[in-house]
């Protein structure tokens, strides 16, 4: 009898493990698939992550493109402004000595004048000289004429004279003295030119 029952006990724990077997098959077979699954969620979850990424690099470059430009627009800004008030003190600068030029020109007048009073004359003298060293330092210069060669951007031709001593286009003479500031002309020299 002992012996049917061990026989009985071993076949029961047969079949147990039987039955058992299908189900861990069964269990064995959902985490497949969930690796599937998670292969699947993972490879779009990349895949999102790549775009988003991508998106990201896109939208860094756009904006770096914009600083880059904007960057050099207030460069540009800047070096035109400047540009623009260095002008603007040279044309101010340059009105404001033409409104004493008469000044000049009078002084000039009063020292060809012919006079008796030597006082009177160094006076003169010493004013012209003093207004003709302050715009040496304002860097005001005369125009040379006499003798030069005529140029309409230097000088204005108010009269002509056929004189066969003298080349072509030859100034000689200067009715009133033309000055520049710098390579801009404040007033042109009025001249009479030969033939």
């Amino acid at each position: 009898m002992n012996e049917d029952k061990k026989q009985d006990t071993p076949v029961e724990e047969t079949e147990e493990i039987k039955e058992e077997t299908p189900e861990v098959k069964e269990e064995a077979a959902a985490p497949e698939e969930e690796k599937k699954d998670d292969k699947k969620d993972k490879k779009s979850g990349r895949k999102k992550d790549e775009e988003r990424i991508a998106a990201l690099e896109s939208e860094k470059a756009a904006l770096n493109d914009q600083y880059l430009r904007l960057a050099a627009e207030y460069k540009n800004y800047r070096r035109r402004s400047q540009k623009e008030k260095d002008a603007l003190y040279g044309d101010i600068k340059a009105d404001t000595v033409a409104q004493f030029l008469p000044v000049y020109d009078n002084l000039e007048r009063a020292l060809n004048a012919g006079t008796e009073d030597a006082a009177y004359r160094k006076g003169v003298e010493m004013i012209m000289t003093q207004f003709c060293t302050t715009m040496e330092k304002l860097g005001v210069t005369p125009i040379e004429c006499l003798g030069e060669k005529f140029d309409p951007t230097l000088h204005n031709a108010v009269m002509h004279v056929d004189d066969e001593e003298k080349g072509e286009n030859e100034i000689v003479e200067v009715f009133q003295k033309g000055f520049k500031l710098g390579d801009k002309v404040i007033r042109f020299a009025m001249v009479k030119v030969a033939n």
